[in-house]
């Protein structure tokens, strides 16, 4: 039976700092006064029982603001009881998952009221988080000393101080003895072994965990394509046309692997207990806005948006965009097919080794022109979804993902298949396809990883340098790693991380077969991929709240469609080839018809597969 909160004792003097909140500069002393408040008062009373404590205490005028900052944290209890309100699903004495309760803590394994490690900091920051998130408005109707920031029962008061500008930021500390210790294990030594996902997902989650998983495992999933590839591309260079085998085990391959990872994450995400945890009701996203009703189904006054005008802007103003933002993509392209044209005709005149270079510096420019449109265009499916104002963030994101896609896949492969489909030149396909990739990856590691990094240390030199220029009353390592982390840019989730690979996924699976050491650069683009993408969360940015998830979410379906796609197009590349034809000499009706009764029984074994796979599940 669940006890009640009253009946524990949940204040401590002297805590851990787990969380920093920090308010705008010139936030009124009575809304400070009113938030602490709330934030430490019992349950009963509509607080979140938490520990807060201000980050400084003024000192003659000299702290220029600080005050407005922040620490939360929790007692040892008040986090047990926390990770029971959340669904925490923890391993037991007998090595089964179950659901955490305070009640039956004795029987989880390693549980002991004086273990403050049962709980990895990812799991504390996160109930912190979800329980500052919950902290909602009782009678009030504004924010105290804001009337214009209005609440009604119910309403989140983080959120509503979010949008209202009087709450800048809420991130985790980072636990700078564990960082190091992770930093070492993880990328501190070049070694070529696992990482340490069991350590990262108690340091950052099973979001960032899982990204890392599945980015080691693309990577291993690769070296069978390279090690294929090498001979391959060293044996038949000059001959773009033997590429039947290779795409035949393209076929195979690229189903294969995406089968097998669903295993691989059902088995980590069932030893971190989050594959058994149940999904949490989830709230209306920070940026929701519309008038003031009645949800229908929870019954709770929140803002309510009429779906039609959300699909009249998704339809009428979205929709047309996306698909002018396709058509300029493909002008573009048809601009990158003359300046080929050109380069060969200049090549064609001169004869020279210098003209030689010059038929690779139209594929160059195009590979610069698609990572910058793709860039822009993010901006713009960001803003458009939105201003689609989507009542929650699931729907939120996944409206995004779709526009981003969509684009990235016409902008990055729409010059592949025009050269394959159109154009038949196998040797421009396998040239377009070294250079986009080869130059998509060179910008990618500088722009996300190596100009964030250099960037940020010349950032701390500058804030070292006046953190140690004030005089404070409090403790000078934890006001300066405060002072450092709260200045640092926020991670903005693996969207973009998910998004690099799924075009590379794409290169190496759709188009492979003529250009065999595909497979080699993406793989020497991955193992260098882990160390940049680990020192970025470690060193760049500030560290990002842990995410309960059993999987990779959307992304699953997004590289399954594109394993889809793989199939049809290496089935059309065999059909192409040569040799394949010279089975077929008189009949090409016959050699279509066998090329799409293959593609047709590959997807209908995919769907049969599905089929099984949901039947077991339902069993």
């Amino acid at each position: 039976m669940k006890e009640s909160w009253s009946a524990f004792n949940t204040f401590e003097h002297h805590f851990r700092p787990l969380v920093v909140i920090e308010l705008a500069k010139n936030t009124k002393e009575e809304t400070k006064e009113w938030l602490t408040q709330r934030i430490v008062d019992k349950k009963k009373n509509g607080g979140a029982q938490l520990l807060v404590k201000p980050l400084v205490k003024e000192d003659r005028g000299k702290i220029d603001g600080n005050q407005n900052v922040y620490l939360v944290g929790a007692s040892h209890i008040r986090l047990l009881l926390g990770a029971e309100t959340v669904g925490l699903v923890k391993e037991c004495n007998d090595n089964s998952m179950r659901t955490f309760t305070y009640s039956s803590r004795n029987t989880f394994k390693d549980f002991a009221d004086d273990n403050h490690d049962f709980l990895t900091m990812a799991e504390r920051q996160y109930i912190i988080k979800h329980e500052l998130e919950n902290l909602r408005a009782k009678d009030e109707r504004m924010i105290p000393g804001y009337p214009q920031a209005k609440l009604y029962p119910g309403k989140s008061i983080m959120r509503r101080l979010m949008t209202s500008g009087i709450l800048l930021q809420i991130f985790p500390l980072h636990d700078t003895e564990e960082l190091k210790k992770l930093q070492y294990t993880w990328y501190g030594q070049v070694k070529i072994s696992y990482q340490p996902l069991d350590q990262i997902r108690c340091y950052f989650g099973e979001t960032i965990a899982l990204y890392f998983g599945f980015l080691e495992y693309f990577t291993f999933a690769l070296v069978p394509m390279a090690l294929i590839g090498i001979p391959y591309y060293v044996f038949a260079w000059e001959d773009y046309d033997k590429y039947v085998m290779f795409a035949s085990f393209n076929l195979l391959w690229s189903t294969v692997i995406l089968e097998v990872w669903k295993r691989c994450c059902a088995i980590m995400t069932y030893r971190w207990g989050t594959l058994l945890m149940k999904r949490q009701f989830e709230e209306p996203r920070p940026g929701f806005h519309g008038v003031l009703g009645i949800n229908p189904v929870t019954g709770k006054e929140e803002p309510v948006y009429s779906s039609i005008k959300r699909q009249i802007r998704i339809y009428l103003v979205s929709l047309p965009f996306v698909c002018l933002c396709l058509y300029f993509s493909l002008y573009v392209m048809m601009i990158y097919f003359e300046l080929e044209t050109w380069a060969l005709d200049f090549h064609e005149e001169n004869e020279s080794y210098f003209s030689k270079l010059m038929l690779f510096l139209p594929s160059i420019i195009y590979a610069i022109v698609i990572e910058m449109m793709n860039r822009i265009y993010r901006y713009a499916a960001e803003f458009l979804t939105s201003w689609e104002n989507h009542r929650l963030e699931s729907s939120h994101q996944n409206h995004l993902i779709l526009k981003v896609l969509v684009f990235n896949f016409l902008n990055c492969f729409a010059s592949l298949f025009y050269i394959a489909f159109v154009l038949f030149d196998m040797k421009l396909l396998r040239q377009s396809l070294a250079t986009l990739l080869i130059t998509s990856q060179i910008l990618n590691q500088f722009v996300e990883a190596l100009l964030p990094y250099w960037l940020q240390k010349r950032h701390n030199k500058k804030v070292k340098k006046r953190v140690y220029s004030i005089k404070v009353d409090t403790d000078l390592s934890l006001f300066e790693q405060v002072n450092l982390e709260k200045e640092m840019g926020t991670y903005l989730g693996t969207f973009d991380d998910y998004l690099e690979l799924f075009l590379q996924f794409g290169y190496v699976s759709l188009f492979s077969c003529v250009y065999p050491l595909a497979a080699v650069f993406a793989v020497l683009n991955n193992i260098t991929e882990m160390y940049s993408d680990a020192l970025k969360i470690c060193r760049v940015f500030k560290r990002p709240f842990s995410q309960p998830t059993a999987n990779i979410g959307v992304w699953q379906l997004a590289f399954e469609t594109m394993s889809i796609i793989s199939v049809v197009t290496n089935c059309a590349l065999i059909g192409l080839s040569p040799q394949v034809n010279a089975l077929f000499p008189d009949s090409k009706t016959d050699l279509t018809l066998i090329v799409v009764l293959v593609e047709q029984m590959k997807l209908a074994a995919e769907s049969l597969k599905e089929e099984t796979h949901g039947e077991k599940k339902m069993n």
